[in-house]
């Protein structure tokens, strides 16, 4: 999953990200290194946080954009 290029790209801390979407910091970095995968409902928070779709974050497009 693209997480942490994203959250990287933005600068922002796995902590930051985690309090904005009122989630624990343990579980973004789970994320990120694919020790747990995120359920439908957080891929869309995600998506939705960084203006990407589903399919860009599950790296299935390299086009970011979203269907709408």
């Amino acid at each position: 999953m693209r997480l942490k290029q994203l959250r990287k790209q933005k600068n922002i801390t796995q902590l930051k990200l985690a309090m904005d979407l009122t989630m624990n910091q343990n579980s973004i970095s789970r994320y990120e290194t694919g020790e747990r995968e995120a359920d439908y409902a957080t891929l869309i928070k995600f998506a939705d946080y960084f203006g990407v779709s589903i399919d860009y974050l599950l790296e299935r497009t390299d086009n970011p954009e979203m269907n709408k």
